[in-house]
């Protein structure tokens, strides 16, 4: 069975929906696949994501459907330089966000404030990977890269929910950071058999954000008026650090024509933490302390458990023409109680794709994936590493779409 024989399949597998709705803000899965293609190859896809995730807080209203819809785009570009060396460039949006609380609910707030509306928080990332790869052989690639990186969040808290953090703002700008990958490949194309290994590592930003706490001076607490007002006035440093990772993807023929599928992917949001300057320092506060009782205070965002997901599935090509896949996803999830921001635990989904080949050098590919995602208690940062919640979130669902158009020169 050779490579080429059932390349249309290989190509499919790898739909651009395949990690649309991950743990913590994990969102594109990060695959290596455009590089590991033969010889000189483009692709251009997008990911578009309809969820619904809602549930109640604590005083059992409904905090709707908090969740956006969000689309992500997603490029490569594969030369093959000689028999020896390759060089790849890779665009994604790895990491994100996009929620907003609606209605009459404990993350709304309706209280005299000057400020007003619902919680929200958007997070957008965008990598850039240029990839060397070595093959001794045909059988092995060795390849490394850089990684350029930026990173835009910003997050409003409102409602009775966040107590004295109603009114905070946090808006980091565009900041910009450099990573590093590396892995290892391996292949038979006698039998179409591929594997790969890839470590990510992880990527610093520090950034002078824009904060506020709105309710400054606003409070029944003189010490705590003072103590914001004074933060407000105040400059410091805050670090965000997008975590390492690792992908193991596996694929090989199992009859003429076929192939069996397999990606896992492991990242390590149990040492990712988001603790903006002002934030942290409100959160010293003694009167912050003494209602809390973290006297060494507390991060806006925070997971307790590293993420795991697998996915798994066939793929067959029916004629010169057209090809097809199933597949079904798993995902841990990254904790639960998890962050009122993005408050679901992991996932199950089944996916189906189709590809069309006009001719045997360019594709269009199309997909689709259904997931039930996890239900989870949803925490105040106050309450990160104890039982307490402010909501709870069940029967939540999401659709993901996804096409691609591939050619090989």
């Amino acid at each position: 069975m050779k490579l080429n024989a059932i390349q249309h399949a290989l190509l499919l597998s790898l739909l651009p929906t395949t990690s649309a709705f991950a743990a913590a803000l994990d969102r594109s899965g990060q695959s290596i696949a455009p590089f590991l293609q033969p010889g000189n190859y483009f692709e251009a896809g997008i990911s578009i994501l309809d969820p619904n995730v809602s549930g109640k807080d604590t005083s059992q209203n409904d905090t709707g459907n908090m969740a956006g819809n969000y689309y992500s785009p997603n490029a490569a570009l594969k030369l093959q330089a000689n028999e020896k060396f390759s060089i790849g460039l890779i665009y994604d949006q790895p990491y994100g966000a996009d929620a907003e609380y609606k209605g009459k609910n404990n993350f709304i707030e309706s209280r005299p404030f000057p400020f007003k509306g619902g919680t929200s928080v958007t997070v957008d990332t965008e990598d850039l990977n240029l990839i060397l790869g070595y093959q001794p052989n045909q059988n092995w690639n060795l390849y490394a890269g850089a990684v350029y990186q930026t990173l835009d969040a910003t997050v409003l808290l409102r409602g009775v929910s966040y107590s004295a953090y109603s009114g905070y703002d946090f808006k980091t700008g565009r900041d910009e950071a450099v990573g590093w990958l590396a892995g290892v490949a391996y292949q038979i194309p006698e039998i179409a058999l591929k594997a790969s290994l890839t470590y990510r590592a992880k990527i610093k930003h520090e950034m002078n954000a824009y904060e506020k706490h709105g309710i400054a001076g606003m409070t029944l607490s003189a010490d705590l008026n003072a103590g914001l007002i004074q933060i407000n006035k105040s400059e410091g440093q805050t670090e965000i650090t997008t975590p390492q990772s690792i992908n193991l993807d596996f694929q090989t023929g199992i009859m003429e024509n076929t192939i069996a599928f397999a990606n896992l992917r492991w990242v390590n949001w149990k040492d990712f933490a988001i603790r903006p300057y002002k934030f942290g320092e409100a959160s010293l506060l003694s009167d912050i302390v003494k209602s809390t009782g973290k006297k060494d205070g507390f991060d806006l965002v925070a997971y307790t458990d590293d993420q795991y997901s697998v996915t798994a599935g066939v793929g067959r090509k029916v004629n010169d023409h057209w090809a097809g896949n199933v597949s079904v996803g798993w995902d841990s999830g990254a904790g639960n109680p998890v962050t009122t921001l993005g408050p679901t635990e992991g996932y199950w989904n089944v996916g189906l794709g189709v590809q069309y080949s006009p001719a045997p050098n360019y594709f269009i590919a199309g997909g689709v994936k259904y997931f039930w995602l996890g239900d989870a208690k949803a925490q105040s940062g106050s309450q990160f590493n104890t039982p307490n919640y402010v909501a709870e979130f069940e029967n939540n669902d999401a659709i993901a779409y996804g096409l691609k158009i591939g050619y090989k020169f």
